[in-house]
């Protein structure tokens, strides 16, 4: 195995555990809304693990370890979305 196998089976797998972390998040905010009638938007959680899949993918697609545009933008938009949606639920757990 060369450096470029271990960097398309590792942004893949970096893929599923993210996922696995913003989904039990998911069902936090989730559980927070149903008891506490505070909209923490749980359902647009999704939205951070399609970007950093559609950059996973892209990554896992390449020749290189790094240097697409069409990824690194697509991971900057779901850092950010899911920056966003983090600060939302904090606010609404611990700011009343």
């Amino acid at each position: 195995m060369d450096l470029v196998s271990f960097n398309r089976f590792f942004a893949l797998y970096s893929w599923f555990v993210f996922a696995a972390v913003v989904f039990f998040i998911a069902l936090i905010a989730r559980f927070y809304q149903r008891f506490s009638n505070k909209n923490t938007y749980f359902r647009y959680f999704i939205m951070p693990v399609i970007f950093f899949g559609v950059s996973a993918v892209r990554y896992g697609s390449i020749n290189r370890i790094a240097g697409d545009t069409i990824a690194d933008i697509s991971a900057a938009i779901g850092g950010g979305c899911l920056i966003l949606l983090l600060y939302n639920l904090y606010r609404c757990m611990l700011r009343s």
